[in-house]
């Protein structure tokens, strides 16, 4: 349960920073994307740039899975220490 946990956490913090930085860079986040598309569905595509397209659909779940990731890798770093150490 606390490797879940670890790598819940993981993915979360991954997810803020990765937000933080595509805000600062200019690009749509996820929630731009949900607005766009509750205003006028056909138009929300048009309004998005290629760039766009690529972090929400490609770049994005990248990170999130790099999160896993790094969750993942410290929770076996954590149980190597504390159950063979």
């Amino acid at each position: 349960m606390f490797r879940l946990y670890l790598i819940g956490l993981s993915i979360l913090v991954t997810a803020i920073v990765a937000n933080a930085i595509v805000i600062k860079l200019g690009f749509k986040t996820w929630y731009d994307f949900l607005t766009l598309l509750n205003q006028d569905i056909p138009a929300t595509f048009k309004n998005l740039g290629v760039l766009d397209l690529i972090w929400l659909f490609i770049a994005y779940p990248f990170i999130l899975g790099f999160g896993y990731w790094i969750g993942d890798k410290i929770f076996n770093i954590l149980q190597t220490i504390f159950y063979n150490g």
